[in-house]
């Protein structure tokens, strides 16, 4: 795979199944370099072998499909090439014209459907009066000042929150039949009192709770809504609680009494038969703060009252894989997604006891849907970047190939999975990617972000891109990461460059021994993000490498606290607030043992790893004469690798393979060949 493939990258959503469950809906997305945005459509999936997918929808960007419980709208959100703002909009299931509903100033981000098909509701950021664009007379930099008297109040790829909270609105589906409204010349341009376009509905808002609010779900009656909130008055500390109000609007009513233990929630969802609460949360201690290592566990509460039952076990399950929400099947059972050992796995929980593993095996799922006695679940694998499969007499049978051109275009390599053990004994479990040829290869050691995360056998662009190029690329979940159970998450609180370090040079060692073909005299080392940290810490103690890539990284921990939107608690809880022991743990309080070559990575909107990170360890590094670059993107954030521009991505992998040619060169990739 080459930079230049980056469009045949296919993502697919979480699946729509129609209630009849004989078709399911996908949105399917990819890097467009021409718009240099993401853009795609929704596809029509038949559960008939002998129909074909199809594309149903022509927007710019079409996303979130979802269908209403009778069956025949779907809702789905809708950014068109002007704004990066979505709206929702509905459209006949069996065909038509889309009608947007919504017309917000800041986008819908998500939204729900009530069980009578009649209203949806959706959350959105309302803004302060005058600002963001609110007033046409006052610009950005004419705004008035910002007061903050909190610890939280700003979001990485979102910007400061306080002043324009996440809010519950509730809209009203209009008669898709009837006669569209007739407007005089220029009504389009239009807006109500409440901001909105004269041709769209009225949308209703739910409360006025000062607080960001998520996961608004209707319940099973349509009487009430949950939604989860985290209160301002509860600053610091992280949790979030489950809270309802009725579906008409009025004041938020707790679920759980006050001194209910602290807990994140991130998602909730009343069961089918409505006797039910389930919900997925994180416990975080008796500071509201010990985020560390902490499995997210499915929850079940009795809708009446009671003691919340956990479903999933939190020392060695972890319900909270990217992109997962809590679908249902049946009356009284939930379907959730179990990081597993690089892998994600479909799990179903009922409420009562009882579970079954329902996809496994190097798959990582993306989502899953149920209806009408059907079960379509989206993933990924080794050989595509998204596709749909309906599990039929528990197998999965493959629906799409969203990931064809990918593998006729690209060569893929298949990873070989490995386990090698640290000096301690410890296994340490990971993938090599090999270049195609006899080699020597020179072997690039890449590490990933959280700590608390995992690489999985699903399709990674960064390895194919640098196997392509001729290079051997090795990736491994050490101590520290998710997926291996809270014991093994737990491993470096308080210890970051122990034995996270250990574990990967040990993988590497093991790799090198065992394969011949892998160059052990030409080794880099990369990483972004907390693997940024791991990768500059490396350095300072481990001089093998010929060179460095530190992207994004987490590189002084004293400046992260008041410049990075999650630094006021990250540090504290991970490496401990003895001054003496941050220090003793940090990459730029060690910059002078650096000897490598480093190339460093960021962008300029970086919330979550500032860039001031990024700028104060490369001038370190150039003060004591190491070679090194600084690449700054402008408009990027902390995703800029996932989810940036496609024009950005693509300059990005262009100059991370000019800099291993300059060190590293291969006959693929060449020494002084510039890329792009």
């Amino acid at each position: 795979m080459k930079p230049e493939h980056l469009p045949l990258l296919n993502s697919v959503s979480a699946p729509a199944v129609h209630p009849d469950g004989s078709r399911a809906v996908v949105s399917v997305t990819r890097p467009d370099f021409v718009a240099d945005s993401a853009v795609g459509q929704l596809w029509n999936v038949p559960l008939d072998p002998e129909q074909l997918p199809r594309r149903i929808s022509r927007g710019f960007r079409d996303t979130a499909p979802a269908f209403s419980p009778d069956g025949l709208v779907l809702a789905f959100l809708r950014t068109d090439a002007r704004s990066s703002k979505a709206q929702l909009c509905v459209v006949e299931a069996a065909g038509g014209e889309p009608q947007v509903i919504t017309d917000r100033l800041l986008g819908v981000e998500d939204f729900s459907w009530s069980p009578d098909s009649h209203r949806i509701v959706f959350c959105s950021r309302e803004p302060d009066p005058g600002r963001y664009g609110s007033s046409g007379e006052v610009a950005p930099e004419a705004e008035e000042p910002r007061f903050i008297d909190s610890f939280q109040y700003r979001l990485n790829g979102v910007g400061y929150t306080r002043d324009k909270p996440r809010r519950l609105f509730v809209v009203d589906v209009p008669e898709l039949g009837a006669e569209p409204p007739v407007r005089p010349p220029g009504s389009h341009m239009k807006h109500s009192g409440e901001g909105q376009r004269a041709s769209v509905p009225a949308v209703r808002l739910l409360t006025s709770f000062a607080a960001d609010l998520s996961g608004g779900t209707i319940s099973a009656d349509g009487s009430w809504v949950y939604f989860i909130a985290d209160e301002p008055a509860n600053d610091p500390d992280l949790s979030t609680r489950i809270y309802r109000v009725p579906v008409t609007g009025g004041e938020p009513l707790a679920v759980e009494p006050p001194d209910s233990p602290a807990r994140k929630v991130l998602a909730v969802r009343q069961s089918r038969d409505g006797n039910w609460l389930f919900y997925v949360a994180q416990d975080l201690g008796a500071s509201g703060r010990d985020f560390v290592a902490r499995n997210s566990v499915l929850y079940c509460l009795p809708v009446g009252g009671g003691t919340p039952v956990p479903l999933s076990d939190p020392d060695i399950m972890d319900v909270s894989a990217p992109g997962s929400r809590i679908e249902l099947r049946g009356p009284d059972r939930a379907l959730v997604l179990n990081n597993a050992q690089g892998t994600v796995e479909l799990l179903e929980l009922g409420a009562t006891g009882g579970h079954a593993l329902l996809v496994h095996g190097d798959k990582v799922v993306s989502g899953a849907a149920w209806a009408g006695g059907s079960l379509v679940a989206a993933f990924s694998d080794p050989s595509t970047t998204g596709d749909l499969a309906v599990l039929d007499d528990g197998q999965l049978r493959l629906l799409t190939d969203f990931s064809a051109g990918l593998r006729t275009q690209a060569d893929l390599v298949v990873p070989v999975e490995l386990t090698f053990d640290a000096p301690d004994g410890y296994p340490v479990h990971g993938w090599l990617v090999r270049p195609p040829g006899k080699g020597p290869h020179p072997v690039l050691l890449n590490i990933h972000g959280g700590p608390f995360a995992q690489f999985t056998v699903g399709l990674f662009d960064e390895a194919q891109i640098y196997a392509a190029a001729g290079y051997a690329v090795l990736m491994c979940n050490p101590r520290g990461s998710a997926g291996y159970g809270r014991d093994h998450g737990l491993a470096i609180k308080g210890r970051f460059g122990t034995d996270d370090r250990q574990d990967i040079l040990a993988f590497l060692d093991g790799a090198l021994a065992k394969f011949p073909a892998l160059d052990a005299g030409r080794l880099g080392i990369m990483g972004g993000s907390y693997g940024g940290y791991l990768t500059a810490w490396t350095i300072a103690h481990d001089h093998r490498f010929a060179a460095a890539i530190v992207e994004r990284g987490f590189l002084d921990p004293v400046s992260f606290e008041g410049t990075a939107d999650i630094g006021w608690y990250f540090g504290h809880e991970y490496l401990g607030e003895s001054a003496a022991g941050v220090a003793a743990q940090s990459p730029l309080h060690h910059v002078d043992r650096v000897r490598t070559p480093t190339l460093v990575v960021h962008s300029e909107d970086d919330l979550r790893c500032p860039l001031e990170q990024g700028q104060r360890y490369y001038t370190a590094l150039k003060r004591r004469g190491v070679e090194t670059g600084l690449l700054v993107f402008p408009g990027e954030d902390h995703e800029l690798s996932r989810s940036g521009t496609p024009n950005h991505r693509r300059q990005r992998f262009e100059h991370v393979l000019d800099w291993w040619a300059r060190f590293l060169p291969t006959a693929a990739n060449p020494a002084g060949e510039v890329q792009g």
